[in-house]
């Protein structure tokens, strides 16, 4: 099962498809619903993000398997401001919307892996992935 789709974030209703997408693409995978939840809770997160820091950009979804694993990749990505103080905004309880703060650590605890690059004035792409147990 090898497919990407991406939502494109433009506006508030767009975090809701993604996540609804991400959640569908995860039950075909086989997430139990526990993890479905985990996983559409950090969608909701990097989409926020999009929407509030860059305006514009997309979530992007596939369905990844190696040798004796399978798992979701999903990558947030935009062409924003970009994140200034990257190891600021990885604390947790750090919130510049005045939200929960459970943000981008908050994401990392979720998922099994995380990567983030970002660059002043040129946008932001998040990786994160999360493997079937």
């Amino acid at each position: 099962m090898d497919f990407q789709s991406c939502v494109n974030i433009k506006k508030e209703w767009d975090i809701v498809g993604a996540r609804q997408l991400g959640r569908d693409i995860a039950r075909k995978i086989g997430f139990g619903t526990v993890d479905q939840a985990r996983i559409a809770t950090a969608i909701s997160e990097l989409a926020r993000n999009i929407y509030l820091y860059a305006g514009t950009g997309k979530i992007c979804f596939e369905a990844i398997e190696d040798i004796n694993q399978k798992g979701i990749s999903i990558m947030a990505i935009d062409n924003g401001p970009g994140i200034k103080e990257l190891s600021q905004v990885m604390e947790d309880g750090f919130s510049t919307s005045g939200g929960l703060g459970a943000g981008l650590p908050g994401v990392k605890r979720l998922m099994d892996e995380f990567d983030i690059k970002s660059e002043d004035g040129k946008g932001t792409e998040i990786k994160v992935v999360k493997w079937l147990r």
